[in-house]
């Protein structure tokens, strides 16, 4: 008797194909899930380094131009190394010292805004913002006792930021220096044609990086400038801090522009009335509809445009794993994995040009080619 060729399957083709999904996406989730706890784990050795891509990605330009002066490579990573301590120690100071000399404008109008919001909208007891500094306070009081370990907690918080600043810089300057190397040995990590893709997946998720780093601090820039113009005309308290304090936010997007937003809107609202706070709050509008509808599609034009949700998922998901730092860097970092499944789909998924690796992505932005400039140089 013939055995029939096409056997019967206890389950259905469809049914066969969403198993297989399934399990491809806990395999993913699983190395993602292992991959995060690594992260946390070790997170003084990463932090380092995700700090020293971010510089390099936004002072890569600059290492470019004088290498092309035919400086030598050592050189030229040690002077854009040179140029990350005074642009990033002048903006640090300059940010701080806005901050430090408006703060208290800042803080006093903000908590008269809480008074006024809790009196017109008959908040309880506690709510305000004075109540919070006075919970504060006497939090501080009832725990006075444990100030000397507290002064050595900050100490030792400091030492770690400043030992994790530095060892930043000195991995910036190798991966400057040592860029065409890295290219290498990220090409020899698979065999064959693997390796291209391997690093093909590289310069699209550090090209992404690149753009989103660039872009931003460009926006926060022009965001920090025209609010706080906007703001001196208006004669609104600490607009030089408020300023300062857009241009930080900038880097957590939509959610830090709403909170330094807010900020300006309710420093010029109690200290200059409701009609100077109506002006302001245009202000604060019209500098983010310029930057969504020209900055944004202008400035960030060749880099993984993500959908403001999955930016807002990302921003909470980096909060809940890193906090502020987490908040820093989940954009860029998603930016790229963007990039990277871009350049995987582009090669893999059966469009044009798939396998190549040549041209652009249909409907994707531009990277940068497998046979174009190392990954830093």
């Amino acid at each position: 008797m013939r055995t029939p060729s096409n056997q019967s399957h206890l389950l259905p083709e469809s049914a066969r194909r969403i198993a297989a999904w399934c399990a491809v996406a806990l395999l993913v989730s699983g190395v993602g899930a292992v991959g995060i706890w690594l992260c946390v784990t070790f997170k003084t050795a990463v932090t380092p380094v995700l700090l020293a891509l971010l510089g390099t990605a936004l002072l890569r330009p600059l290492h470019r131009r004088l290498l092309a002066l035919r400086m030598n490579p050592s050189l030229a990573a040690a002077l854009t190394c040179v140029a990350i301590v005074a642009v990033v120690g002048g903006a640090a100071y300059i940010v701080v010292s806005a901050l430090v000399d408006s703060g208290d404008q800042i803080v006093s109008s903000l908590r008269r805004a809480g008074r006024e919001i809790s009196r017109h909208f008959g908040g309880a007891a506690g709510t305000s913002l004075e109540d919070l500094a006075k919970s504060a306070r006497s939090l501080v009081g009832k725990f006075a006792g444990t100030a000397a370990s507290g002064v050595l907690t900050g100490i030792s918080v400091v030492g770690e930021l400043i030992a994790t600043a530095v060892l930043a810089l000195l991995l910036v300057f190798f991966f400057l220096r040592d860029a065409r190397r890295a290219a290498r040995a990220l090409h020899g990590l698979a065999p064959g044609s693997a390796g291209s893709a391997l690093e093909a997946m590289a310069r699209r998720a550090f090209g992404a990086v690149e753009g989103f780093m660039r872009g931003t601090t460009l926006i926060a820039l022009i965001d920090a400038v025209c609010i706080t113009v906007g703001l001196l005309v208006l004669r609104v308290p600490g607009a030089v801090g408020l300023g300062a304090l857009v241009f930080v936010g900038a880097y957590i997007p939509y959610l830090g522009a709403l909170i330094s937003g807010t900020v300006a809107v309710l420093v010029a609202l109690v200290d200059r009335g409701w009609v100077i706070g109506l002006w302001a709050l245009g202000v604060v509008l019209a500098v983010q509809v310029l930057e969504g509808h020209l900055l944004q599609p202008l400035i960030q034009s060749r880099t993984v445009q993500m959908h403001p949700a999955v930016v807002m998922l990302a921003i909470t998901a980096g909060a809940s794993v890193a906090g502020i730092l987490g908040m820093l860097l989940a954009v860029p970092l998603t930016a790229a994995a963007f990039g990277v499944l871009s350049e995987a789909r582009k090669r893999y998924g059966g469009e044009d040009g798939a396998g190549r690796g040549d041209g652009a992505e249909a409907g994707g932005p531009p990277g940068p080619p497998p046979s174009g400039p190392p990954l830093t140089t």
